[in-house]
């Protein structure tokens, strides 16, 4: 199977009504996006912030917590009937459009 944001939305559709019984409310699956999110915060802010790992977050998976925020994302995202490809896409062209020399004008990406 290829994995583009329909088909993932497709699977995630099949495992929450096979496996999952039913779908969480979209209030419940925001606040677990919500800790989802925290969860990779600590695992970066210890990779790659000043703190430092415990013992008992070595073992921290950061590919596992992405793919777990995206699985959530993508729960809300069939909730409310929102193609992600196709929301992706306008996002992608609003950007472009907007900052199309922002960033190349910014002279704080060019500094060291």
């Amino acid at each position: 199977m290829e994995y583009t944001l329909k088909n993932c939305q497709k699977l995630v559709d099949e495992w929450i009504n096979t496996i999952g019984v039913r779908y969480f409310s979209e209030l419940t699956n925001t606040a677990i996006l919500m800790e989802e999110v925290g969860e990779l915060a600590r695992i970066m802010a210890r990779r790659y912030g000043d703190q430092s790992f415990k013992d008992s977050d070595k073992a921290s998976d950061l590919a596992e917590e992405i793919a777990d925020v995206l699985f959530v994302l993508i729960c809300l995202a069939n909730q409310t009937e929102v193609d992600l490809e196709d929301a992706f896409r306008r996002s992608i062209e609003k950007k472009t459009e907007r900052d199309k020399t922002r960033h190349q004008e910014n002279p704080k990406l060019f500094s060291t």
